[in-house]
């Protein structure tokens, strides 16, 4: 793809965002965090579940249910309908099939924008859910994406890169040209890598190589990445400037952060946003 286009003017009114992830009810991340944002910053979500959760997995007790023999029924009315999008963003894939089914709605429905954030782990270690099927089919879907949102691990094991607890510049230059040469052509952001008291993006946008830097806030929670993300699916197809679009998305998430721990809400009830929504259209 790598040609962002809108229907916005054709259907006279906003863009219309699919979204593919988990929702889970409880914990701040994925789907709940997801939509406000990106509804917030004008675009209309229109979500897929892969797999729904009471709560997110890091509490000791989960109610899951996947949710992949019902996502290509689900899709398909939407076909039947005629309804159309203007991009598609995938967050949490649980299984082989369900990156299957994503290849079939690239092909279904022609969204102008792709976005995958693919969720494989996170602090060197992989997710339950992923197997080496996984990854390899993460890499090709990875390099149909228009934007890639990977964290450090994730980036490692996209390119069979080794993880390490610190990296040199020109460690992580040579990691962003690997992700380069899988996806050719797409924005990329390598996202949230700990750098003393600051947390560094490294930016590919057709190949040109720019950072983004913003003071830690506080600990690391769960849906920081989900927010990001979202910022910067909305932010595409509203055409705002990718590089400024990371920023956009840096700031609110360490204005959240900074926000949670004000308040002293529990890391594992994730990034407390609800009263910052008005700080990303101002």
């Amino acid at each position: 793809m790598h040609q962002i286009q809108t229907s916005n003017t054709r259907r006279g009114n906003i863009p219309r965002l699919a979204m593919i992830n988990d929702i889970a009810g409880f914990g701040r991340c994925s789907t709940t965090v997801s939509l406000p944002v990106i509804s917030t910053l004008g675009v209309q979500v229109c979500p897929v579940p892969t797999s729904i959760l009471s709560n997110h997995l890091g509490f000791p007790l989960c109610h899951f249910d996947d949710y992949t023999p019902h996502m290509r029924d689900y899709i398909n009315v939407w076909k039947q309908l005629g309804i159309s999008f203007d991009g598609l963003y995938c967050g949490f894939l649980g299984s082989v099939e369900q990156l299957s089914i994503v290849e079939e709605f690239l092909t279904l429905f022609q969204p102008g924008l792709f976005l995958l954030d693919p969720v494989m782990g996170d602090h060197g270690k992989t997710y339950s859910t992923v197997t080496e099927a996984h990854c390899k089919g993460l890499k090709a879907l990875a390099a149909k994406a228009d934007i890639l949102t990977p964290n450090l691990t994730e980036a490692c094991l996209l390119t069979d890169t080794t993880y390490q607890d610190s990296w040199t510049v020109e460690e992580l230059d040579c990691l962003l040209r690997k992700l380069t040469a899988l996806c050719p052509g797409s924005k990329i952001v390598i996202t949230g890598i700990l750098q003393g008291e600051s947390f560094l993006n490294l930016i590919s946008d057709n190949e040109k190589k720019t950072t983004c830097q913003t003071p830690r806030t506080g600990a690391s929670r769960p849906g920081t990445g989900d927010l990001f993300a979202s910022i910067l699916a909305a932010d595409a197809l509203c055409g705002r400037n990718f590089s400024s679009s990371v920023r956009h998305a840096s700031d609110f998430v360490a204005l959240c952060i900074q926000n949670s721990e004000e308040a002293g809400t529990p890391i594992q009830e994730g990034v407390l946003f609800e009263n910052c929504l008005r700080e990303l259209i101002l």
